[in-house]
């Protein structure tokens, strides 16, 4: 369990850094889609940074959870959106996994 995210995520950075040394095109390739994936338009930055965060929970990746928090207090979004906005990732996790359990029974009915 990460006791200390700020820590963590300095060590994220540190860690992509290198890699980024070792594949240069590898990451620029990231950061261009990031950048336009976040730039404002319709959507403003704290919006993204809440919808990144809800992929982050529901891919269950600590080092963008870590980023895309930051990115969202930054942004200006406060502890009570970013805990609605979970609600809507976590309605999203359950409905997948009712659809997949409607996919087991499925299977199931198939062995008969």
């Amino acid at each position: 369990m990460i006791k200390d995210w700020n820590e963590y995520r300095d060590s994220l950075i540190a860690a992509t850094k290198r890699l980024a040394s070792l594949n240069p095109d590898l990451w620029a390739g990231y950061r261009a889609m990031g950048q336009l994936a976040t730039k404002p338009g319709k959507l403003d930055r704290k919006t993204h940074e809440l919808i990144a965060i809800g992929v982050a929970i529901t891919l269950r990746c600590e080092g963008c959870i870590s980023a895309h928090v930051h990115g969202a207090k930054q942004a200006g979004a406060t502890e009570e959106e970013i805990a609605e906005a979970m609600g809507a990732a976590a309605m999203v996790n359950t409905g997948a996994a009712l659809v997949y359990s409607a996919h087991a029974i499925e299977a199931f009915e198939n062995l008969k």
